[in-house]
């Protein structure tokens, strides 16, 4: 019987193990191209030493033999193969083994099994027993106790302990299903790594990242590139940091951003997000925006709590008002916001600031000690020695209530020891002082003051044709109706009338030209948006005297308290 004869018949007797033939001529060329080590492996305590070489052992096969012209150099075996390396048991239908390489190739139920943790399942496999390196295709599983690796093309690498993919594939735990083009998974560490078109999908939220890093144990993903978490409350953007998606706590870096489902956005250098409870704290320029109602919080420290909508900050903190065309810059050493009658029709806020409160907008300034405002009513009430600008006009008491209107200044009320300057020029200056004052604005400039009880004016009268000083009235009443336009006095209206005196500007006496509670503090006003940092105290001899009226109401520590 001649050559051909020979192989015929060998073809006709197992037909199977042609098929495996063929299989093994493609799949050796593609296993030639794979990587033979992962791109991300750590060393272990393996790689440091020299890999012991032992023999691959055959335990079992039903059906054996060598055919040196079909096989050279190979064993070829069929029903029930099972064999044994270095405490890894390997089974499968037929094999063909190669003693010199002390290597194997495995078709049909294939399945690997170490210990009663670790189980590798697939159609194919192709295991080098020098490298303990195995290649297995098509319809992979690997399974560690409650992780699942479903992929058709998959290493595992017993030197390393790790298995990898590079054709796409699926990693599935209790928590998460977790996919990408490339990825590898430790079953010793629980340690994985997901690079390219990385999904990440909990039953709470689905993360989507170019790099990912995961643990099966702690559940604990790394995010090592671009990625987003999106959940029904909020959308998490961050290209380093760390996400427990047990607890579904996040510590993220390099400028991540919150976005909550109302379309506020909390970003800083770091950021700390706790999802169960709903609150987040960002650190070092820190900019917390609210675009639905034109409003920022800024600073290198804030915190905010998306259920009960409270937020505060600290360090630099500024609270920014954009609803206009020109802003508003408030800052304070502490700001803090806490709503009320959330998901009503009657829902409020509540911002405080205190200590060292400066505020800047184009059309007006301000200092005080503290300040709070109130959505409900549109009111801001400055403490403890405030101090309102708006043009030449300087304002003061122990108290001023400022009334807006769309985030315009409508009116501003001074109570107690009211005093208001305009500055003519350096030395001649425009005084009224009384118990109270009520100031009215139209479009953001002063328009008229009325000033109530113990009136005092000193007031220097100009002359229309050139615009010079005509010389000092002095007057006192118990109420005055002053009249602006175009941010200079145009007359004034006292009840009861006053006659007061008019001393001619060669002809004013020293002591007139100021009254007792004289003061011009433009030194403390704020420049610019930068200037509100810079605090410029009251000088000595300048502060309120102390008043013995009955306290204006202030709001109790029970209103704002943490809600």
């Amino acid at each position: 019987m001649g050559r051909k004869e020979k192989k015929d018949t060998y073809i006709g007797r197992h037909r199977s193990l042609l098929v495996g033939s063929l299989c093994l001529l493609g799949v050796c060329i593609i296993a030639q191209n794979d990587p033979v080590r992962p791109v991300n492996a750590i060393p272990m305590e393996a790689d440091s030493q020299q890999v012991k070489k032992t023999r691959v052992d055959l335990l079992h096969a039903d059906v054996g033999w060598a055919d040196q012209e079909i096989f050279p150099d190979a064993q070829v075996l069929i029903g029930s193969v099972q064999f044994l390396h270095d405490s890894m048991y390997m089974y499968c239908d037929s094999a063909i083994v190669y003693e010199k390489t002390n290597s194997f190739e495995a078709w049909d139920n294939v399945r690997m099994e170490q210990g009663d943790t670790l189980f590798i399942y697939g159609d194919y496999l192709y295991y080098d027993g020098v490298t303990r390196l195995a290649r297995l295709r098509e319809n992979v599983r690997m399974e560690n106790g409650n992780t699942t690796l479903l992929t058709d093309s998959l290493n595992y690498d017993r030197v390393y302990d790790l298995g990898y993919y590079f054709m796409g594939g699926t990693l599935i735990d209790e928590e998460n299903v977790l996919t990408s083009d490339w990825g590898e998974y430790s079953p010793s560490t629980k340690e994985s790594v997901f690079n390219h078109d990385v999904k990440l999908v909990n039953p709470q939220f689905v993360l989507t990242s170019d790099t990912l890093h995961y643990n099966t144990d702690s559940k604990i993903a790394t995010i090592l590139g671009p990625s987003d978490i999106v959940s029904d409350e909020n959308h998490i953007y961050s290209e380093r940091g760390i996400y427990n998606t047990l607890t579904e706590q996040a510590e993220l870096m390099d400028r991540s951003v919150l976005t909550t489902h109302d379309g506020k956005t909390l970003t800083g250098d770091s950021l700390f997000y706790d999802k169960v409870i709903g609150y987040g704290e960002a650190f070092d320029n820190v900019v917390m925006n609210d675009t639905v109602n034109k409003n920022m919080l800024l600073g290198n420290y804030c915190y905010y709590n998306e259920i009960t909508e409270y937020a505060w900050a600290t360090s630099r903190a500024v609270a920014v008002d954009y609803s206009q065309g020109d802003s508003l810059f408030l800052h304070g050493d502490t700001l803090k916001m806490t709503s009320y009658h959330l998901n009503t029709d009657s829902v409020y806020r509540i911002t405080q600031a205190y200590h060292k409160v400066r505020m800047y907008r184009t059309d007006f300034q301000g200092v005080c000690d503290s300040l709070v405002y109130i959505t409900k009513d549109s009111c801001i009430t400055m403490y403890h020695d405030p101090v309102l600008w708006n043009e030449a006009q300087q304002l003061l008491g122990e108290e001023i209530k400022i009334y807006m209107n769309d985030s315009t200044i409508d009116w501003a009320h001074i109570i107690n020891q009211a005093l208001t300057v305009e500055m003519m020029d350096p030395v001649h200056y425009n005084q009224v002082t009384g118990k109270e004052m009520k100031a009215y604005f139209i479009e953001g400039e002063m328009k008229k003051v009325d000033v109530i009880s113990n009136v005092r004016v000193v007031y220097y009268p100009v002359d229309e044709k050139d615009n010079t000083l005509i010389g000092l009235n002095e007057s006192e009443t118990s109420l005055l109706n002053m009249y602006l336009e175009e941010r200079k006095l145009e007359r004034m209206v006292m009840s009861p009338k006053s006659n007061g005196v008019l001393y001619p500007m060669d002809q004013i006496p020293p002591d007139k030209y100021r009254l007792a509670n004289f003061v011009w503090l433009d030194y403390m006003r704020p420049l610019n948006k930068d200037d509100i940092f810079e605090w410029r105290g009251k000088r000595e001899g300048e502060t309120l005297k102390k008043s013995t009226r009955t306290p204006v109401a202030t709001p109790n520590r029970e209103q704002f308290r943490l809600r």
